[in-house]
């Protein structure tokens, strides 16, 4: 990255967290669905501990993923409503580039707030200390690779009636792997097992994910533009 594209990354980021601040209630929408969601399900099911225990790893990653989706109809709109996306197009950077700054200022707000949280909540639902590291880890690796996909997602719907709608089912498929591997690694952990494998696919997924997906958000972005 060369010096001069480096601080027009800072400050799309620093823009996009000064934006989302503003909105208070917009920014803690993620944190308090995955809470509520966490909450009610041992009202659902009952509080055994060992019920709770083998159900925690898949409730936390599909309140973790669905509290991600939560926020992705607005990681574009904003700006694609007020001319900022334009003004991108016409910068002398790579559209990509900054692009992931944007979805790095979105996961800041979403998906890093969970991987902090999450411990706190999976006590609710007595998954062991033990398996904590492996919560935490793999929520680390996996949220940002749903930023990621989730970006292509909300730009190709970008200015589109439901497009909240329509970014389910382009991204939910493409989030299945990430889910199955995230709550197994954590499985794993909660058995006693070995979850090398499962954090070694998260992260091949997370590289991946950062290879290609910026330029597809980028080249999705343009297509909604013209």
């Amino acid at each position: 990255m060369s010096v001069a594209l480096l601080p027009a990354v800072l400050c799309v980021i620093r823009r996009d967290l000064t934006v989302a601040l503003r909105r208070v209630q917009d920014a803690l929408t993620p944190v308090v669905f995955f809470a509520i969601v966490v909450a009610l399900f041992p009202l659902g099911v009952g509080p055994e501990p060992q019920v709770l225990a083998t159900l925690a790893p898949g409730v936390l990653w599909v309140a973790a993923l669905l509290s991600t989706m939560l926020s992705l109809p607005r990681l574009f709109a904003n700006d694609y409503t007020d001319g900022t996306l334009e003004q991108l197009l016409l910068t002398p950077h790579p559209l990509a580039v900054l692009v992931l700054g944007k979805i790095f200022a979105h996961w800041l707000l979403s998906g890093l707030p969970l991987v902090l949280l999450a411990p706190l909540f999976a006590l609710q639902l007595q998954l062991p200390a033990d398996a904590m590291p492996a919560l935490v880890l793999s929520l680390l690796l996996g949220t940002p690779v749903l930023s990621l996909l989730g970006a292509v997602g909300a730009a190709l719907t970008l200015g589109l009636r439901g497009g909240g709608v329509l970014i389910s089912l382009l991204v939910l498929p493409l989030y299945t792997p990430v889910l199955i591997f995230g709550a197994g690694s954590v499985a794993s952990a909660v058995m006693g097992l070995d979850t090398e494998a499962y954090f070694s696919l998260l992260a091949a997924f997370l590289v991946l994910a950062l290879t290609l997906t910026p330029w597809a958000t980028s080249a999705a972005l343009r297509v909604s533009l013209d």
